[in-house]
């Protein structure tokens, strides 16, 4: 599985992080890092970030490569 964040939407709530600490890490104070490809063991914790996130700026999987052509 793919994810990507959008950092212009992202406004540091840092629910990812609590959710899911192996894949998101917040930098500073509002600086979000994240792996861009998430283990296996990984994946129902970022569904459940992505899901948490306030203002929905986690994107997964299908929803990352939909608009790509």
């Amino acid at each position: 599985m793919q994810t990507v964040v959008d950092l212009t939407r992202c406004q540091g709530y840092a629910q990812c992080v609590f959710l899911a600490p192996d894949v998101f890490e917040l930098h500073g104070e509002e600086g979000l890092l994240y792996a861009t490809a998430v283990p296996e063991d990984q994946v129902e914790r970022v569904r459940q970030a992505a899901a948490a996130c306030p203002v929905q700026a986690i994107l997964l999987g299908e929803e990352v490569t939909s608009g790509a052509r």
